[in-house]
């Protein structure tokens, strides 16, 4: 298998990647936010301590908390989106067997396959996962239909890819 493919310089690519690795990297704050409003609230609700504890400040504090951690990934993806606002740079993929080489500009990186413990797919891109932690992102948009098939029936032999339901 040998798969190459151009990505034009485009502002708003980008963004997008930024917008999936975010959403992989700051899923858990979003359930950590959820899990202290359910707590902050419940506290609110059941009277907890004796007639002199006063516990309404403490679980307030906790669901303000998990309120702000459920914004926080919103805050972080504006953030990124602004810092790559005006980033658009040529680059391109080389896929093949044993590696998958990424440039953009004048910086390239390569990863070998043994090092990919997973692939998810992701809002029009395959994220891959070095362990537990999202390295980098294979844009579908810009392959052809029958590179996509390849890239998938081989990801999807070495274990790395789910079986697409048929």
């Amino acid at each position: 298998m040998h798969i190459r493919f151009d990505v034009p310089a485009d502002p708003a690519y980008a963004a997008r990647v930024a917008t999936v690795l975010s959403d992989v990297y700051l899923r858990k704050y979003r359930y950590i936010g959820f899990a202290l409003i359910a707590v902050g609230l419940l506290g609110l609700w059941l009277p907890i301590g004796g007639k002199d504890f006063d516990a309404g400040p403490i679980f307030t504090m906790i669901l303000v908390v998990g309120v702000l951690s459920m914004l926080f990934p919103v805050w972080a993806r504006y953030a990124a989106r602004r810092r790559l606002d005006g980033l658009a740079v040529d680059g391109g993929y080389d896929i093949n067997d044993d590696t998958v080489t990424m440039r953009s500009g004048t910086e390239s990186g390569s990863l070998d396959w043994d090092e990919v413990t997973r692939v998810t797919e992701s809002r029009g891109f395959w994220v891959l996962f070095t362990g537990r932690t999202p390295y980098t992102v294979i844009p579908l948009q810009f392959m052809s239909a029958d590179d996509q098939e390849a890239l998938r029936a081989f990801l999807t032999e070495r274990g790395s890819l789910p079986a697409s339901p048929a």
